[in-house]
């Protein structure tokens, strides 16, 4: 059985359906990277996925556990969902780093935050909360980072942000990594650092789904590739098969359309 499982996910906004019985798997350690125009539905895809908004239908299966079922409300408690949550790490566009907090403080805040929750955390506050002070320093070292570490985020270029926002993502040790457009907000110069820790994390075996535009890098890093048009995936397959012989006539629109432009 697959890692996670999407079965049947709509959502609405009001009269307008963003998605339309959206179905996918992900097995562990796999990339797939979604792709598509503009108002597809890919970031409300993510959003869902996140518990940053609720579907209005359908299931979201991880490691055999039902963690949403639209027709069941001991799924969608707001306790439940918030510990749901957790299973997923995503990395918006625009980074959403707080600007008062320093470099490591963004990436080690959510730790030190759920780690209050802890039984044993007045016991041992000292030790819980340097144990999450050394995995932040490890996370900025692995993106490239660690002579930023006192740094505010008006200090740091945008690529660099966008790193800190990864490192953020991964210090809760989510079961799948989701990027939204992570490089669109970056002037291409930037592109390719936060492109390359990408590629590290894959060559890694980290669970991800990647939405982007970046046709070259979902050809090269992804191991499925789904597209999106108009709220439904119109075809997935491997690289290969999307790109190299699309079996959809939208398919082929969209990417005659990115290779003129």
């Amino acid at each position: 059985m697959a890692f996670l499982e999407v079965k049947g996910i709509e959502k609405c906004f009001g009269n307008l359906k963003v998605l339309k019985n959206i179905d996918f798997s992900l097995e562990k350690g796999e990339v797939i990277a979604i792709i598509g125009s503009s108002g597809s539905g890919k970031t409300t895809l993510l959003r869902c996925l996140n518990f940053l908004e609720r579907p209005d239908k359908g299931k979201i299966i991880v490691n055999n556990e039902v963690i949403f079922d639209a027709m069941d409300p001991s799924t969608q408690r707001e306790r439940e969902v918030r510990k749901k949550r957790l299973h997923f790490g995503l990395v918006f566009q625009n980074f959403n780093l707080f600007p008062q907090y320093t470099v490591l403080k963004n990436v080690t805040l959510a730790a030190e935050l759920l780690a209050r929750e802890r039984p044993d955390y007045k016991q041992n506050k000292k030790a819980i909360l340097n144990e999450i002070q050394e995995k932040g320093k490890m996370l900025l070292f692995q993106v490239g980072l660690s002579d930023k570490l006192d740094y505010y985020p008006h200090m740091i270029s945008g690529g660099q942000q966008q790193r800190v926002a990864i490192a953020r993502a991964l210090a809760l040790e989510p079961d799948i990594l989701c990027f939204d457009e992570p490089t669109s907000a970056l002037d291409p110069e930037l592109t390719g650092e936060v492109l390359k820790v990408i590629r590290s994390l894959a060559e890694n075996d980290t669970t991800m789904i990647i939405v982007t535009h970046e046709m070259d890098f979902a050809r090269d890093v992804s191991d499925r590739v789904i597209f999106m048009d108009d709220g439904m995936i119109v075809e997935q397959g491997t690289p290969e098969e999307v790109f190299g012989n699309p079996k959809e006539e939208r398919t082929r629109q969209f990417l005659t359309r990115y290779n003129k432009g």
